[in-house]
């Protein structure tokens, strides 16, 4: 406080300016790993509780930022994700990721997505679709479900526990077809599962009769902040053969990475 009572926003050097103090918040709950209470981003900017009780609220009011499922974290809000995506999907940026999707997908032969979380679905940022008549058609920005799909389940394995249990009692898990995993416990087990094997599959959960492996993009960080996919008819490919392209698949997700 001032010799007025009013509240010393420069008191210390390690705070950020005043008006870059939004950003370095945003920047700060962007790289956690986890959710972020008021507390740990108040200590990490050194800035006083009533200004970082403020500004989070004045950031959750206009969406940047937004309470994790148990209400007392702070996340990314719709609108950071959606800057996030629209970062991601910059020209120059969208050019030499669309040109790696390209070669995974005339290589698998098959549609190939990149996929970012947005709340409780994946949304499709980029996809390639492949020229076979038969193939499903889900454009850039539709949402699927997290419990199945393959980019969902990949997801869901890299959660701290603390969050993935939070998310999972929030969850419905809606049958969409007869193989569509509708138990917790089981979807637990697949997920156990899935963060072993470093791959997620779909055998049928999602749509009857298509396939689906994903495997995660991770940032210089080692967080995952998306995941890679394709998708097939078993009419032309079975999980074993899809299998096959796991290799392929994560040294694309790599080199995927390079490009954020």
């Amino acid at each position: 406080m001032d010799s007025n009572g009013r509240e010393d926003d420069a008191s210390t050097d390690k705070a950020p300016q005043n008006n870059l103090r939004p950003l370095y918040i945003l920047k700060t709950v962007a790289e956690a790993a986890a959710p972020l209470s008021a507390l740990e981003i108040g200590q990490a900017l050194d800035l006083p509780k009533p200004t970082i009780h403020r500004l989070l609220q004045t950031l959750e009011d206009d969406g940047w930022l937004m309470r994790d499922l148990g209400g007392r974290g702070f996340v990314a809000g719709h609108l950071l994700r959606r800057l996030a995506a629209n970062t991601f999907s910059g020209p120059g940026l969208r050019r030499e990721r669309m040109a790696i999707l390209q070669r995974l997908a005339s290589e698998v032969g098959e549609t190939c997505n990149i996929s970012m979380p947005e709340g409780d679905a994946m949304v499709y940022v980029d996809r390639v679709e492949t020229h076979w008549p038969l193939r499903i058609r889900l454009p850039i920005g539709s949402r699927v479900p997290l419990h199945c799909t393959a980019s969902g389940k990949t997801y869901m394995a890299t959660l701290p526990q603390s969050q993935l249990s939070r998310l999972l009692r929030r969850m419905t898990l809606t049958a969409q077809t007869p193989h569509t995993i509708t138990e917790r416990d089981a979807l637990v087990a697949e997920l156990k599962t899935t963060r072993e094997r470093g791959h997620a599959e779909d055998a049928q959960e999602m749509i009857e009769g298509m396939i689906a492996l994903a495997v995660p993009i991770r940032d210089n960080l080692d967080r995952v902040f998306g995941t890679l996919s394709f998708h097939a008819p078993v009419q032309r490919l079975t999980l074993d053969d899809a299998r096959l392209h796991l290799p392929l698949m994560q040294r694309t997700a790599t080199e995927l990475a390079e490009t954020v």
